[in-house]
């Protein structure tokens, strides 16, 4: 937690999350008491088990942060996710296409998300939520205090929150971790900048196999050089093309004249 920033609040406090604050920093920044934080998450975890349908229960993000830590939160644990904008009407209006009758709400921001916990408080439905210091409590029921506003912090608490759900539904033993799925994949990933990712490692391994089939080449074409020769003689330098020929050194020609060595006097 706080190596992802979970305790980290703004500067602005609403009243009714001053409960749990621990302290105030010099720049004016509140910090979560984390003890408080766990103490909330576990007691959101026993009323999703406390579910009998799982299906029953929404896990709703407006924010790009936590989108796919629902889809990832609703895959494990058997939930029904809403990701991206929330359809107006969704739970009070029956006349639409979509419209459900959940159970249990939880949701990532309660500020972007307000439209779905007001229709859920219209239906009485009870509300879980990951409040931040400068969060409205109005229609929350369970409010987790922490950092909901970063992409490590959020996709963090979704992954403790399922896995404490799959540890009370004895899905894995409690003294076992949950290697299985890592916490990075709660995270929110940026499509350009995985597209980029993606077509980097590409060229990549294309500069390797072109490297590779070129080492291939020359390996091959020495081969042949060494075993045969261009011109068929065994030897592999006497084959090649400008190779300088051995010469014979007898068959010189004379000194010119002129050239000789003066007369001693």
């Amino acid at each position: 937690m706080l190596a992802t920033s979970v305790h980290v609040g703004s500067r602005n406090l609403e009243p009714g999350m001053a409960r749990y604050v621990y302290k105030r920093t010099n720049a004016g920044t509140y910090l979560i008491n984390l003890e408080k934080t766990w103490e909330k998450l576990v007691l959101a975890a026993r009323v999703i088990v406390a579910i009998e349908n799982p299906a029953d229960v929404c896990v709703i993000s407006g924010r790009p942060y936590g989108q796919r830590a629902t889809l990832k939160f609703a895959k494990y644990t058997g939930a029904t996710s809403f990701s991206g904008r929330y359809t107006p009407g969704t739970f009070t209006n029956q006349m639409t296409d979509k419209f459900q009758e959940p159970r249990l709400l939880v949701v990532t921001d309660p500020r972007t998300d307000h439209q779905a916990i007001r229709e859920g408080a219209y239906s009485n439905i009870p509300v879980i939520a990951f409040c931040h210091t400068d969060s409205p409590l109005t229609n929350v029921d369970i409010a987790i205090p922490c950092n909901n506003k970063g992409k490590t912090s959020i996709g963090l608490m979704w992954w403790l929150l399922c896995r404490e759900v799959l540890y009370l539904r004895n899905a894995i033993p409690r003294g076992q971790p949950w290697n299985e799925v890592m916490v990075d994949m709660f995270f929110y990933r940026d499509p350009e900048e995985q597209e980029k990712q993606e077509a980097a490692e590409a060229e990549a391994h294309r500069g390797g196999e072109g490297e590779g089939e070129a080492r291939d080449a020359n390996w091959n074409q020495d081969q042949e050089w060494g075993a045969t020769g261009e011109w068929g003689s065994s030897d592999p330098i006497a084959s090649k093309p400008g190779a300088s020929q051995p010469q014979n050194w007898d068959a010189r020609p004379a000194a010119t004249a002129g050239w000789e060595a003066p007369a001693q006097q």
